[in-house]
């Protein structure tokens, strides 16, 4: 990992001095190693090299983009320990506590960057490299006027594509029935993906998937729930 005064300074180099405080209180806290890096070291020494000196050669590479609460990360990356996980999220504080959470729970094949999802895929990860894409219950932003903010737009769901491998997942999951409109019309716009769910759209429920904290509230609330997986596929005559 880099130098811990090298990554403060990166880190809140647009923060605030409030944040900077907090950074520095908070990072003594994490019991264990801390699993924490940033957008700008995954730029220089790529996904594998994050894992570099506790996982050569990683059996699967996993991203979770928003893990919130984190139960869904925790629970998935114990399961599979020959596997390498990136859990993105934009709440500074989120990433804080879920790096206490993993420390506890002693797992080396986790990391945590706080970015946004889309330009993760964007800029900092290769084509054809991921095996599976999660997004548990993304913020559905209901008024139509935040419509435009959703996760799962066109432009993010090509470019979870190309770094899916061909038979990688995208995995999407929402308790907002406008929203899960939208993320089907998207995944089925997307000549890349096919629909692993098929013939049905999407599934209320999926046998033996692990719970997030989220759709165990709403689980509990009596709401609708929606579990989309598009797979990657093979265009015939292209290279992806």
């Amino acid at each position: 990992m880099v130098d811990e005064n090298v990554y403060l300074a990166r880190y809140v180099e647009d923060r605030t001095g409030l944040k900077l405080q907090m950074a520095r209180s908070l990072n003594y806290e994490i019991p264990g190693t801390d699993r924490r890096s940033d957008s700008l070291e995954l730029a220089e020494r790529g996904f594998d090299g994050l894992f570099s000196s506790e996982l050569e050669n990683p059996k699967e590479r996993v991203l979770e983009i928003g893990f919130g609460r984190g139960e869904f990360l925790l629970e998935m990356a114990a399961k599979r320990p020959a596997t390498a996980f990136l859990g993105i999220e934009i709440s500074f504080k989120r990433v804080l506590k879920m790096a206490r959470k993993v420390g506890r729970a002693g797992l080396v094949n986790v990391r945590l960057i706080e970015a946004r999802g889309e330009v993760v895929l964007s800029d900092l990860l290769p084509s054809d490299f991921l095996d599976e894409i999660w997004v548990n219950f993304s913020d559905p932003w209901p008024k139509d006027r935040h419509a435009r903010r959703r996760i799962i737009q066109a432009g993010f769901v090509e470019n979870a594509a190309k770094c899916l491998v061909v038979g990688g997942v995208l995995h999407v999951a929402t308790d907002d029935v406008p929203y899960a409109h939208q993320i089907g019309e998207v995944l089925a716009g997307e000549p890349l993906f096919e629909n692993a769910f098929a013939p049905d759209k999407w599934l209320p429920e999926v046998p033996g998937r692990i719970q997030t904290g989220y759709e165990i509230d709403w689980r509990a609330a009596g709401r609708p729930l929606h579990f989309f997986a598009g797979r990657r596929r093979q265009v015939s005559g292209s290279g992806c």
